[in-house]
Order: C-alpha cells, then sequence, then structure tokens
C-alpha cells in the first residue's frame, strides 16, 4: 500500500512539471510576439510581481513564521530567477532564438553534473542516459541539426547554470519551506529587482506598456503564478534531475504552440529531435512506469 500511495504521488508530481513544461513553451510565443516592444528587465519584473499577487492568496492561508536560513534560501532563490532571465533574455539579442533555446536548455545536463561533483549525488545510469539523449533532442529541435556559435551563447550559458542551481536549490528548500510562501518570496525578489535594474538601465520601459501588457499579464499570472509555483510542488517528490527532464519538454511545446499558433513548420530532424526528447522523458520515468 505504502509503495502504490509513493508512486502515485510520483506520477502526480511528474504531471505537474509536465503541466510546467506545456505552460512555460505557449508563453514563449507570448513573449516572442512582444519582443522588442519593452524592455527586458522591466518586462520581467512587471510579470514576476503579478505571479506574486497571484500566489498572495495562497500565502495568507499558510501562515507561519519562516526560520533565518529559510528566509536566506527563498531569497536566493529569487535571485537566482532573477539571474537565468535576464541572461536568458539579454542573449536572445545577440543569438538566435534556436541556439538561445537550446544553450539555456543544457540545464537538463548541467544538473546531474552539479549534483554528482558538487553535492556527491549521483543520479542513476537512465537519468544520465536520458539527460544526454534530451540534450541531443534538443540541439535538434532548436538548430535543426546547424549550430553556429555567437557572442550572446556566454550569455545564454551563464543562464543555464543560473537556472540549473535554481532547480538544485528549489529541490531542497520545498522540503524544508511551505511551497506557497517559498515561491511568493523568490517571485519578490526577482520582480523587484528586475524592476528596479529596468527603470535604472532601460528605456523603453512605460512607452512599452500598452503594446504589451497582454503578454504581461498572460505570461505573469499562468508562467510564473502558475508555472514556478507547480515547478515548487512537483519537485516536493520529483528529484531535481529527473524534474529538469521533464521541464526540458518546454521546448518541444514551444514548437508545438509555434505550429498551432504562429505557423512556423517543422522540418524532418527537428521532429525527431522532440521525438528523442520524448524518448528521453519516458527513460527518466521508467522507475515509475515500470515499478
Amino acid at each position: 500500500m505504502g509503495r502504490i500511495t509513493i508512486k502515485t504521488e510520483r506520477a502526480r508530481a511528474d504531471l505537474a512539471l509536465l503541466l510546467v513544461a506545456l505552460i512555460w513553451g505557449s508563453a514563449f510565443v507570448a513573449q516572442r510576439a512582444i519582443a522588442g516592444e519593452i524592455g527586458v528587465l522591466f518586462f520581467n519584473g512587471a510579470r514576476f510581481l503579478i505571479g506574486a499577487l497571484v500566489v498572495a492568496p495562497l500565502v495568507r492561508n499558510h501562515r507561519g513564521r519562516l526560520a533565518t536560513s529559510e528566509k536566506l534560501g527563498a531569497l536566493l532563490a529569487g535571485i537566482l530567477l532573477f539571474g537565468g532571465a535576464a541572461f536568458q533574455q539579454f542573449g536572445l539579442r545577440y543569438t538566435t532564438a534556436g541556439n538561445a533555446g537550446f544553450v539555456t536548455g543544457l540545464y537538463v545536463v548541467i544538473i546531474p553534473l552539479l549534483l554528482a561533483i558538487g553535492l556527491r549525488r549521483w543520479p542513476r545510469p537512465a537519468i544520465w542516459a536520458a539527460s544526454l539523449l534530451a540534450a541531443a533532442g534538443l540541439f535538434l529541435l532548436s538548430t535543426g541539426g546547424r549550430l553556429a556559435l555567437a557572442l550572446g551563447d556566454s550569455l545564454e550559458f551563464a543562464g543555464a547554470v543560473f537556472f540549473a542551481v535554481h532547480v538544485i536549490l528549489i529541490g531542497f528548500l520545498v522540503k524544508r519551506i511551505q511551497a506557497f510562501q517559498l515561491v511568493a518570496i523568490q517571485y519578490l525578489v526577482c520582480g523587484l529587482l528586475s524592476l528596479v535594474s529596468g527603470l535604472l538601465l532601460e528605456a523603453n520601459t512605460w512607452t512599452g506598456l500598452a503594446p504589451a501588457w497582454w503578454s504581461i499579464v498572460y505570461t505573469g499570472v499562468f508562467s510564473v503564478g502558475l508555472g514556478y509555483t507547480l515547478q515548487a510542488i512537483g519537485q516536493r517528490v520529483a528529484p531535481p534531475a529527473d524534474a529538469a527532464i521533464i521541464l526540458s519538454m518546454e521546448a518541444v511545446f514551444a514548437a508545438l504552440f509555434g505550429w498551432l499558433l504562429l505557423g512556423e513548420m517543422l522540418s524532418a530532424i527537428q521532429l525527431l529531435g522532440g521525438g528523442l526528447m520524448l524518448v528521453a522523458m519516458l527513460l527518466a520515468q521508467s522507475r515509475t512506469i515500470l515499478n
């Protein structure tokens, strides 16, 4: 009975993370639609603060004092989120969207490496194989098998490292902090850092609000308020390396929504890449499926 309960909890966690990937993939279309209309930092600040407002009622229902170490952990999660989002968006100015998708998605390999080298937590062989397979699929899906390195790719890689550490930290914190409190703090930290930086460093802030308001609201409510919250909930059960493989399916959903909403066609190589990523996700969940 206990094994069935554990298996059910893991299945729910994996489905929650898959829903996150779907939400983030659909949000990518919204973000691309207003690219250049508003400053990157100001855009991130506005949507993360909206996300904080979305989860605020849930935080009020789960009051409780946090220890100093827990507050510092949540603060660090917000800083990592700020860094990852900023590097990712700034990198897009100096590289292609395909390169950005591939390099950012390398967190699927960076996470097991950090766990193994930094924390001495070695993922099982199936996770190593699934991570490499997902990276290969991501390469084919994002670049079509052709990668020409650009200046912005180093920024994208820095963002991937930030996201990798963020996923690992969230996996640690959600076992010690109530999930809604954790995400509310990280949203506030990321939102305020982004908003203040945007007001100081970017010129097209307020003028870009009018054409971008719908994207800010959509990504604030769904990508941030719902997506990152479900990520924290899913990672209460799913290990970081496993979670990363499922979250990398964001690229597959982004391509799907790009085809459905923007009429973007996929080549046979890209379809193969999406298939490899699907196989990688199933391989990562083989223990849950077969046991």
